[in-house]
């Protein structure tokens, strides 16, 4: 009897399409969340392959030099059990350099030397891009975030309340996000768009704490993909302003970036960031440089 080899390496080769994994993106955002940098995407972190019953875990490191001894450091985790739903976090390690120090300087008290800030992350993708057979359709995902600000309190006291006085009086809040992302494939190279609005009433992602009452602000991210590994990213974070200022926390100002990032393999992707922050505490945070890494399992 005659066998038809050609058509079983057909079937063969056809599951191995299916199963293969697809590039290592989006990447990990500070805060735990499917993104750029400092911005979101709609699109979710390694959700599940053809003929698997949930995602693989991902987990991903950033650093920031903020000058003059602040730094600020993540680590990242996302698992995407179905397709459209991401759940990630984010623990975030701020190192206020010479703040304490000044503080000091001026006749106040001696504070805490740094902040721990933890992110718990649930986004739902509402809309699938290309969804219903229309190819304008960009995809949709909604967000709700838990922050919790591990030493916020702490310092509030050793200031006899001052953050309380600048309108900072709580150490945890929650943000709602919507975002919506569609790739442009019209283009010489395709491009990413991201567009996205905040509900929040954290200060500087909630580093600096939470305020009382919720401000909505505008996100968004333009990625172009120069080659099939390179990408050329800008991004913009619009920052609320719900809280006075002093002469060493200053009022936050919106937040931009320029990024470049680069697919090792299908697994790990690298990327580095030249970033515009404006005032953050008792300094600006300008021509500063970041770096992220992700893995994918």
């Amino acid at each position: 009897m005659a066998t038809d080899t050609s058509s079983g390496r057909s079937s063969a080769a056809t599951a191995a399409e299916k199963t293969e994994k697809p590039p290592p993106l989006p990447l990990h955002q500070i805060e735990g969340n499917g993104g750029v940098f400092s911005t979101l995407s709609a699109y979710l972190v390694n959700p599940p392959r053809n003929g698997e019953a949930v995602g693989r875990p991902s987990v991903g490191f950033g650093y920031i030099g903020l000058g003059y001894g602040r730094d600020l450091m993540a680590l990242t985790v996302t698992e995407t059990p179905w397709k459209r739903l991401e759940l990630g976090f984010g623990y975030d390690y701020l190192n206020l350099g010479d703040l304490p120090t000044d503080i000091a300087a001026g006749g106040g008290p001696q504070i805490g030397e740094n902040l721990a800030l933890y992110n718990a992350n649930a986004r739902l993708q509402i809309l699938q891009e290309n969804g219903f057979g229309q190819k304008w359709l960009p995809a949709l995902t909604a967000g709700i975030h838990y922050k919790y600000n591990d030493g916020i309190s702490r310092i509030n006291d050793q200031l006899g309340g001052g953050l309380d006085a600048m309108g900072l009086s709580q150490n945890d809040g929650l943000d709602f996000t919507l975002y919506a992302s569609k790739m442009l494939t019209f283009l010489p190279r395709p491009v990413l768009v991201n567009v996205g609005g905040r509900a929040t009433k954290s200060a500087e992602l909630g580093l600096l704490g939470f305020t009382d009452s919720y401000s909505f602000v505008f996100e968004a991210s333009v990625v172009v993909l120069i080659t099939d590994r390179f990408m050329l990213a800008g991004e913009y974070k619009m920052q609320p302003a719900g809280f006075a200022s002093t002469p060493l926390l200053g009022e936050p100002d919106d937040w931009w970036t320029i990024d470049v990032g680069y697919v090792i393999n299908s697994h790990m992707t690298v990327a580095a960031g030249y970033g515009h922050f404006g005032t953050v505490a008792n300094h600006e945070a300008n021509s500063v440089w970041g770096v992220t890494v992700k893995y994918e399992f």
